[in-house]
């Protein structure tokens, strides 16, 4: 080959190199363009206090988050109160989220990232929406798998931990292509309404009387005391019947601070074979509750709350006139809270609760349950 001839093949071999990349580049050109670098937030202009809904969508689950009247709700549980907390908590988060690197990938890795877009039978990711009261799309973010930590290999273990820990997240931002890395896996980001309820639940603050109607009418019961300081008594009790100290502490402690797992619309819940629990509180407080039997470790029930607020404080015989004002300012205080505490759980009455097993479980105690084991002492009874 003479010098003119390998010039010519060198020139060919250069131009086929060329177009050969030109075409490469003009297929995954768009899946490099965009994106950050790595230190720079994943979202830098992120409007966070304009976010009124939030949909997260993971194969053919999904979730909607939204905001009315300035109290965010969950749209799969029938507009029930979201967890205010949690959301703050996760907008602020999304805001600070920095970029750990970036990677260069052509579209046919996208499904080895686990970022195929939702509705794909395997290797989908989560689509997670951000928008604002207009429906305006603020932001958007496709979360694919979980980025693992490798840590160093240990001759002496071969193969332990070679799967490593999750350390952050494979994401893509909107429409643009690049694969970002964060150092949060994100892994409360799921699409389960369940796991987004506000859980604070009904507070019964001095109970005077808690009473249990059973469908078995033997089973049921009622204990009533004459001030907070009093021991509790049991209603209409036979002569045989004493209470148990300690048996009827475990029926009144759930009462302080209930919790729910889930709830449920209104129209799904059966009114046969329920039990009824009715409390009465020194604040003027009626709570009655309609729970079914256990399903799947929760008892569904509804409940409804009244409250006979007094409009005027009943002065003391021995109060002196210096101090009424003061005494009048704390009475009007207190009723405002209770006013608004009454307003706040009156809202939550338009729903089927799912409640925990155990804490119900001790509180609907058959009557017998209650009762202190009585001993006979005289020969002719052991007799």
């Amino acid at each position: 080959m003479n010098r003119k001839q390998f010039v010519i093949l060198l020139v060919l071999v250069v131009v086929v190199g060329a177009t050969g990349w030109l075409i490469r580049q003009k297929k995954q050109g768009s899946w490099h363009a965009g994106g950050g670098s790595a230190g720079q937030k994943l979202l830098p202009n992120f409007a966070v206090n304009e976010v009124a809904q939030i949909t997260i969508v993971s194969g053919t689950n999904g979730l909607e988050l939204a905001r009315r009247n300035n109290l965010w709700r969950v749209s799969q549980r029938a507009g029930y109160p979201a967890n205010f907390g949690q959301i703050s908590e996760f907008l602020v988060k999304l805001a600070d989220l920095k970029i750990v690197q970036t990677e260069e990938i052509g579209p046919s890795q996208l499904a080895r990232f686990g970022l195929q877009p939702p509705g794909v039978a395997t290797n989908s990711g989560t689509q997670v929406e951000f928008k604002d009261q207009n429906g305006k799309t603020l932001a958007s973010l496709l979360l694919g798998k979980k980025h693992m930590s490798k840590p160093p290999k240990n001759p002496q273990f071969p193969g332990l931990g070679d799967e490593g820990w999750p350390d952050g997240r494979y994401v893509m931002v909107g429409a643009e292509k690049t694969v970002d890395v964060i150092s949060d896996p994100l892994d409360n980001l799921q699409p389960k309404p369940a796991e987004w309820l506000n859980k604070d639940f009904l507070s019964i603050e001095k109970p005077r009387s808690i009473a249990v109607q059973f469908p078995e009418a033997t089973n049921s019961w009622k204990l009533a005391r004459a001030s907070e300081t009093d021991d509790w008594q049991l209603a209409d009790a036979k002569p045989d019947e004493k209470l148990d100290a300690a048996k009827i502490s475990s029926v009144t402690s759930p009462l302080n601070s209930a919790s729910i797992n889930d709830v449920a619309a209104a129209d799904t819940f059966s009114a046969a074979s329920n039990t009824v629990l009715t409390v009465d509180t020194f604040d003027g407080f009626s709570y009655v509750a309609r729970i079914a039997p256990k399903l799947d470790d929760n008892y569904p029930a509804t409940f409804s709350v009244s409250a006979n607020l007094p409009a005027e404080r009943a002065a003391a015989k021995d109060e002196k006139p210096e101090d009424k004002a003061r005494l009048d300012k704390e009475f009007k205080d207190q009723q405002s809270k209770l006013a608004d505490k009454l307003a706040k759980e009156k809202a939550l009455a338009g729903w089927v609760y799912q409640l925990p097993a155990y804490p119900v479980d001790e509180l609907l105690k058959p009557r017998h349950e209650l009762l202190a084991v009585v001993e006979t002492n005289s020969v002719a009874e052991k007799k």
